[in-house]
């Protein structure tokens, strides 16, 4: 029921690297690599994140990992077991929501990392808010605004709900 793409760097998910600029005055920023849970029982949905967010959302972060869940239980002992940065999850996903596995999560999960929820409509900001996620995006999905999400939380100091 779970997938891992095997294209990512086995080992941490979380490390930073420097690198330069082309601007000798501009100091050097570090790079946030992450490792992403994505869970939702529709594979065309769990593409289309993927493509969405690629493998740098943002030139200061970096995917290092996609772990893919189809299954609630799948997701729960996927972050019981594993160390993730971001999760996203499916708010529109049959059985079990999103929405209602993020607050499970927040709830049950010592050090919980940060979620992204995908809404079913803009107007369910506040299913949102209740599930206690970081942020929200609505379907349908907008790369430009799942991939702000991902670099957003993917940012060290960035304070989360």
């Amino acid at each position: 029921m779970t997938a891992s793409n095997d294209s990512a760097a086995p080992g941490m998910s979380t490390t930073v690297a420097t690198t330069g600029t082309t601007d000798s005055s501009e100091s050097r920023r570090p790079v946030a690599q992450v490792s992403v849970l994505l869970y939702s029982d529709d594979i065309t949905t769990r593409d289309a994140v993927r493509a969405a967010v690629g493998r740098r959302p943002a030139r200061d972060v970096e995917v290092v990992r996609w772990h893919e869940c189809a299954t609630a239980d799948a997701v729960i002992s996927s972050v019981e077991s594993d160390h993730f940065d971001i999760l996203v999850l499916d708010g529109e996903a049959a059985k079990v929501g999103g929405l209602g596995l993020a607050r499970q999560l927040k709830n049950e999960i010592f050090e919980c990392p940060s979620i992204i929820v995908l809404t079913g409509r803009p107007q369910d900001s506040w299913l949102a808010a209740w599930s206690q996620a970081d942020l929200a995006v609505p379907h349908p999905l907008d790369p430009i605004a799942l991939t702000s999400a991902v670099a957003t939380l993917a940012r060290p100091g960035v304070p989360t709900a």
